[in-house]
């Protein structure tokens, strides 16, 4: 029946138009960005989902219509807010197309393998947690986490660096001689909310790879909850290095936003051969910032 083959090629001229603009809508980090978002989170407002993501209105406005034309997210009028929700069912069509009918139970077990061998690495690495709360915004704090000037005065170094995803970094003596005791690259950078980089000494080439530390600026209230998480340490004594570098760095830091000045001391010097020690591994001579 000549009706049935054009109802049939109709049906799946708009499957493909309908995958084209799921692949299209994919294909942006920023929009992926959103739909992560909204995985964590359902139901956000257009103001929640841009926050965080740096963005102007109208840009994330742009974004979410491209997502809405794809059909992966859906949205919900309550009030003067519009409420928006992830659309999973898009997604689902095309892994079913995909992967269903080719080699699920082999992809399955392929990353079961991955993740369990990936627990445990990171099992065997430790990690260190420091949470405080800071009288101040989330801009301002971003803001003295990466500003070469502002570092130098609570952290006796500076961090350098352009502060985009990929780019290297470097923490800086202020001594004048340049000498550089942390160095890493930026992995995840998200004004004003999240900081992610790896952390170790020049050169250093660990079998596990290197330490990351990750900056969590929070909103909490009139405050900022800032958290700390120093992952991928190679031994207990790096992690009690940082129990003790972490705590006086945030301090001082602290101290600087909310009364303009740093501590009367310097935290770190409670520590004085911890640090003196770490120091000497770039400049045997060191014995200060």
């Amino acid at each position: 029946m000549p009706w049935l083959t054009y109802a049939g090629k109709y049906l799946h001229n708009r499957r493909v138009g309908e995958d084209d603009a799921v692949f299209k809508a994919l294909a942006d980090p920023t929009r992926r960005a959103l739909l992560d978002r909204l995985r964590e989170r359902n139901g956000q407002t257009l103001g929640e989902l841009c926050g965080p993501l740096a963005m102007a209105r109208q840009s994330a406005t742009q974004h979410l219509g491209v997502l809405e034309e794809a059909n992966l997210i859906s949205t919900v009028r309550r009030g003067r807010e519009k409420l928006h929700y992830l659309n999973p069912v898009p997604l689902w069509a095309i892994a079913e197309r995909w992967i269903d009918r080719f080699e699920r139970p082999r992809l399955n077990a392929l990353s079961a393998i991955k993740h369990r061998a990936e627990e445990d690495i990171m099992a065997d690495r430790p990690s260190y947690v420091y949470v405080t709360y800071i009288e101040s915004s989330p801009e301002r704090v971003w803001e003295a986490l990466t500003d070469p000037e502002l570092t130098a005065q609570y952290w006796g170094h500076s961090n350098v660096s352009d502060w985009q995803a990929g780019s290297p970094w470097e923490h800086r003596r202020t001594d004048g001689s340049g000498i550089v005791d942390v160095t890493g690259t930026v992995l995840e950078s998200t004004p004003p909310r999240r900081l992610t980089m790896t952390f170790d000494a020049p050169g250093d080439t660990r079998p596990g790879g290197p330490s990351t530390v990750t900056f969590d600026i929070e909103p909490y209230y009139e405050i900022v909850r800032l958290t700390v998480t120093h992952q991928n340490l190679a031994s207990q004594d790096d992690v009690e290095a940082v129990s003790a570098g972490w705590p006086a760095v945030c301090a001082n830091l602290k101290s600087l936003l909310e009364t303009g000045h740093v501590l009367p001391r310097a935290p770190w010097e409670m520590h004085a051969g911890l640090r003196a020690a770490q120091m000497a591994r770039n400049d045997p001579g060191a014995a200060g910032s």
